[in-house]
């Protein structure tokens, strides 16, 4: 149950074998990044094992990069959310290389970027002012980055932005401006 068999190999093509199960590349930097099987050109272009909408990164940041051209989407989410994610993998890799996978290797691998500009982008859950879609990019960021570094589980996309739009009330509530044409300071009273 844990010997994964890579697809595509010409042995199962002979055999009539059409699709293979493997360990996807996030489930394969659980077991030790110093042991990396994937290389960054092959995650970049999807030629690995993985769901739908997780292995070929052009295609979802020219789908990202459409909808924020077309102004359907804030970029503040998708940037800040992979920018945070980013850096806190770079830093516990620089911290423990033998551990940790490479800030590269968790942007291409898994469902961060589908996520960053499909899933944590959506009008209704997300907080309506700038400041709070940097917050809630960044809450996104750090809980994916948690997870799978020190979680059991090896993905974690789509557990910190349902957790962050629980959390979207209260940060509409903690970053709302004042409605348009409220008075900025309370009138003075006029002494007879």
């Amino acid at each position: 149950m844990t010997t994964w068999v890579a697809p595509l190999t010409r042995h199962l093509e002979w055999a009539g074998v059409n699709s293979v199960t493997q360990a996807t590349p996030l489930g394969v930097s659980e077991l030790g990044a110093g042991a990396l099987p994937f290389s960054y050109w092959d995650l970049f272009l999807g030629r690995i094992g993985g769901s739908i909408g997780e292995t070929c990164v052009p295609a979802l940041v020219l789908g990202g990069a459409v909808l924020i051209a077309l102004n359907i989407i804030r970029w503040h989410v998708p940037v800040f959310y992979l920018a945070t994610v980013a850096v806190i993998t770079g830093v516990t890799s620089w911290l423990a290389p033998a551990q940790c996978a490479p800030p590269l290797y968790h942007l291409f691998s898994g469902g961060l970027m589908l996520g960053a500009f499909f899933m944590a982008t959506d009008m209704v859950t997300t907080p309506l002012s700038r400041k709070g879609a940097v917050m809630f990019a960044v809450g996104c960021g750090v809980l994916t980055s948690v997870i799978r570094i020190w979680g059991s589980y090896p993905e974690g996309v789509s557990f910190s932005i349902l957790i962050m739009n629980s959390l979207t009330p209260l940060i509409d509530r903690w970053t709302a401006g004042k409605p348009f044409g409220a008075p900025r300071h309370a009138p003075r009273e006029v002494k007879p």
